[in-house]
């Protein structure tokens, strides 16, 4: 007897994809895939006014990194960016989805400022954690690991890369930072941090695998 639906394990496509296609409805998958792309906007905004200010860098420490490398993983890289597009398009419209601060400014200013390098990458790094995913990045543990790796190496790829160089230029024509104090100011202090991140939150995505290929049998 066969089974008209996509196999339980496949290598192309996402978690929200699987679940999303083991319904008989293409509106109600739709409607999942659309649902899961808001949620993880909406945790990435909640979880930006979970920071820690740090009295030697203008930057911030956040638990959004976490969100936008597993929402990645979990949506695939078409829906994982969009989910990070979305929560970009809400800031600079003026909503208070940003990290809350007394020193940085809101809206389009934020974007400016010297966090905005971090959060332009953000729909980057959901898009190539969520490639890495849907090549079954996310099914193993280290792979999964790897695949947030690679997700966090492009937030702190654009975060540095706006702190030395771009960010002064065009917040306040002031004079670059340069590459030294960049990495000083919007590296190091975080590096360890978002490892032991990526380390504890890599073995989610393996987790859901696991718990759905428990609940359904493949196609026979």
């Amino acid at each position: 007897m066969s089974n008209a639906r996509t196999p339980t394990v496949t290598y192309a496509s996402s978690l929200v994809d699987h679940v999303s296609v083991g319904t008989d409805s293409a509106r109600l998958a739709t409607g999942i895939r659309a649902a899961s792309v808001l949620f993880v906007t909406v945790l990435t905004a909640a979880l930006a006014q979970v920071t820690v200010p740090l009295p030697f860098t203008p930057v911030p420490l956040t638990l959004q990194p976490m969100v936008v490398l597993i929402g990645g993983a979990a949506l695939g890289a078409r829906l994982g960016a969009a989910s990070q597009v979305l929560y970009l398009m809400l800031g600079i419209a003026g909503l208070p989805v940003f990290a809350a601060s007394p020193l940085l400014p809101p809206g389009l200013g934020r974007i400016l400022g010297p966090t905005g390098g971090y959060l332009l990458a953000y729909p980057l790094a959901a898009l190539v954690t969520g490639a890495l995913a849907e090549r079954g990045f996310d099914r193993r543990y280290l792979t999964s690991v790897a695949a947030m790796a690679f997700g966090l190496g492009v937030i702190f790829l654009g975060g540095v890369t706006w702190l030395a160089w771009l960010m002064p230029a065009v917040a306040s024509g002031a004079a670059p930072m340069g590459l030294e104090s960049a990495l000083a100011a919007g590296f190091s202090p975080f590096i360890l941090v978002d490892l032991i991140k990526i380390v504890t939150a890599a073995a989610v995505l393996p987790m859901a695998w696991k718990a759905m290929g428990n609940r359904r049998s493949p196609a026979s």
